[in-house]
């Protein structure tokens, strides 16, 4: 009886340890987006300051990483970043010049892969970076 009480009393630990575990683990998703979203944005200004001009839509994030085929670019040795990260959920960062926001627009459509949502699910971009989890 007395290791009934000790496994029942164990397994109450392990679920609330588990549930503090998986909120954190989101919220750790959350800020990381928030952060890629940072260096992205910090690179693209870095490339408009050299270009007067940010990545069209068509040449995108990846205008960072390798040369746009635009003769008029100019393109430091390394690029602006050495590689693009993918979104916490494993994707790829989603990029529009002009954009519906500002002048551009760098985002993730979070968990769902779907447009809106709240929490996990909540689009995450650069005109919302301030808003809490």
């Amino acid at each position: 009886m007395e290791l009934l009480v000790v496994l029942a009393i164990i397994g109450i630990l392990a679920a609330i340890a588990t549930g503090v575990y998986v909120g954190r683990v989101d919220d750790a998703r959350i800020t990381r987006a928030r952060a890629d979203i940072q260096t992205i944005e910090a690179a693209l200004d870095i490339f408009r300051l050299d270009n007067f001009r940010y990545p069209t839509t068509a040449e995108g994030l990846e205008a960072l990483v390798e040369r746009p085929n635009d003769p008029d670019v100019r393109w430091p040795s390394g690029g602006y970043m050495r590689r693009l990260p993918l979104d916490p959920w494993s994707r790829p960062y989603l990029y529009a010049s002009p954009g519906r926001r500002g002048d551009v627009d760098v985002y993730t459509l979070g968990r769902d892969g779907q447009e809106g949502g709240e929490g996990q699910d909540g689009d995450i971009g650069n005109w919302n970076l301030d808003r809490q989890p």
